[in-house]
């Protein structure tokens, strides 16, 4: 399989491979994207720096403000602190008072902006008496570390991505690459929660498109680094284990060492875990300390309104209160990985770079639909790939991106960001459907006929419309104080698991189309 990917490299690939050792940015000037590449991303920070004028989450909130007061609170944590400290509850460290409950490579993160912080404006970060420190300088700082880690990690991942994914698919025209460098920089979702709700997503999911370039590249120990880093930043990368798992078993059963390419992954794997880990590997119990901090079980299956299955069919049956949470981490993860298991069978029996791309959107969507406490942020996740995937199918694109901001927006108007909210969502409008319809799929789907699943998508989409002006309008009824809420969760659902039925038979038909190639290619 790796011998017909590499074949499909066009002369291009060649070229950059005799002449630049495949460096990235010569492929940007060679191809004439560097000025795209350059305007996008001044584009793409001026979005993110405009959003992060806005308020946070937990803004002015006492006791316990937000996300915002959490991410400063672990840098202070980690500065004043020994690691070994970090995650366990003593006097200095109140864990019910924002606790660290990510893994180690969170922690690091948050002491380097720690000592940023403490260099620039030390109160913010002194230990007891700075919680709810809101000074209009360490706001300031704090956004900074945001936008600065987007710019190091997730901008230059989005480069390297693109390099890889053009150099297989190399029929790419430049204003193809070009607009779709605009898609993955400028997603509203990711803006949204990262520089306005306030996080720092873009490093595990900046870490884990690395490691998805890694792959496209033929480079799968740098993949394996990668996106064990990316687990290590935080645990929601677990939703794209399946995808990597499953991709580069099939690959390796296809060598003539198999075992040999299983262990030589396995040690990487191992001793990436082991570097992030060290401080951490001295006795079992601190291991198990930190281990029992990532899984948080005591909240219950699910927290809010996610637009996921146990939260959606609560409304009918009462989880929490039918089954104890034992039973319940059971039935989520056995379904998780039967919704999983398709995708991953797929990639196992016939891996391929574009099937991998689906396994991870795929295997991304099942554990949002099906996991453990899965917060409304999480659709971040599966809305990575099918980023990457965009040129390929953009209407369902658009769809899915229109549902992902919807199910977000109960939080955006809890966090007072209506105002970004409406602003990216009109960008998105400008940029799915610009002047001329540059980017309309014209060129790849031919006209459909009317269906009944196109009328109830199209009367659902204007029913979200309709909702968010009511959402924000009119006032719930005393007997059902979360109706518009659950109406959100429920429209998004929808449109969730149709889509996940949707890109699991696109995985799929990939197999027909691969067997008979390979077959082909024989009685030659």
């Amino acid at each position: 399989m790796d011998r017909n990917n590499r074949g499909k490299v066009g002369k291009d690939n060649v070229e950059l491979d005799n002449n630049k050792n495949g460096d990235v940015c010569w492929w940007l000037l060679h191809k004439g994207l560097a000025s795209f590449f350059l305007c996008i991303s001044m584009f793409g920070l001026l979005v993110r720096w405009t959003v992060s004028l806005h308020s946070y989450s937990g803004a002015g909130n006492p006791p316990k403000f937000g996300d915002y007061e959490a991410q400063r609170h672990w840098m202070e944590i980690t500065v004043n602190l020994p690691a070994q400290d970090w995650y366990i509850n003593s006097t200095k460290n109140d864990l019910s008072y924002w606790g660290l409950d990510y893994p180690p490579l969170t922690a690091y993160q948050s002491y380097i902006h720690g000592l940023f912080l403490r260099f620039f404006d030390p109160e913010s970060v002194t230990l007891f008496t700075s919680r709810g420190y809101e000074s209009y300088t360490g706001k300031l700082l704090m956004r900074f570390t945001v936008l600065s880690s987007d710019l190091l990690i997730f901008f230059p991942s989005v480069l390297y991505f693109i390099h890889a994914y053009y150099d297989v698919h190399s029929r790419g025209r430049k204003a193809d690459v070009a607009w779709h460098i605009l898609l993955i920089l400028i997603n509203p979702c990711l803006v949204l929660i990262d520089h306005g709700h306030f996080q720092y997503n873009c490093i595990s999911l900046g870490l884990a498109l690395a490691a998805v370039a890694a792959i496209l590249s033929q480079r799968d120990l740098l993949a394996c680094v990668l996106f064990c880093l990316s687990l290590n930043h935080k645990q929601m990368s677990t939703y794209f284990a399946p995808a990597f798992f499953s991709h580069l078993l099939g690959k390796c059963l296809r060598r003539k060492h198999p075992l040999l390419e299983i262990s030589k992954l396995g040690l990487v794997v191992l001793g990436t875990f082991a570097m992030v880990w060290w401080p951490y590997l001295h006795s079992r119990d601190a291991a198990l300390q930190v281990l029992s901090r990532l899984a948080p079980f005591e909240r219950g299956i699910y927290e809010d309104y996610v637009a996921n299955f146990w939260c959606t069919s609560s409304v009918l049956i009462k989880w929490k209160r039918l089954f104890p949470t034992q039973s319940l981490r059971l039935f989520s993860m056995v379904a998780t990985i039967l919704a999983c298991l398709p995708s991953m069978i797929q990639q196992i029996l016939a891996p391929s770079s574009k099937g991998f791309l689906y396994g991870l959107l795929n295997s991304s969507l099942s554990f949002y639909l099906f996991s453990f406490q899965v917060h409304e942020k999480s659709i971040l996740l599966p809305l990575l790939p099918a980023t990457l995937l965009a040129m390929e199918w953009p209407r369902p694109f658009k769809l899915l991106t229109h549902y992902a901001l919807f199910s977000m927006f109960p939080l955006v108007c809890r966090d007072n960001l209506i105002l970004p909210y409406i602003a990216l969502y009109a960008l998105c409008i400008f940029l799915y459907h610009p002047p001329g319809g540059r980017w309309d799929g014209a060129k790849r789907h031919h006209s459909t006929p009317l269906t009944l699943v196109s009328v109830l998508l199209t009367l659902a989409y204007l029913g979200s419309l309709v909702l968010h002006i009511v959402y924000l309008t009119v006032r719930p009824p005393e007997r059902y104080p979360f109706l518009f809420e659950a109406l959100i969760m429920l429209l998004s659902f929808s449109h969730f698991v149709l889509f996940a039925f949707h890109t699991n038979t696109k995985q799929w038909m990939l197999s027909g189309h691969l067997i008979g190639s390979d077959k082909g290619k024989k009685q030659h």
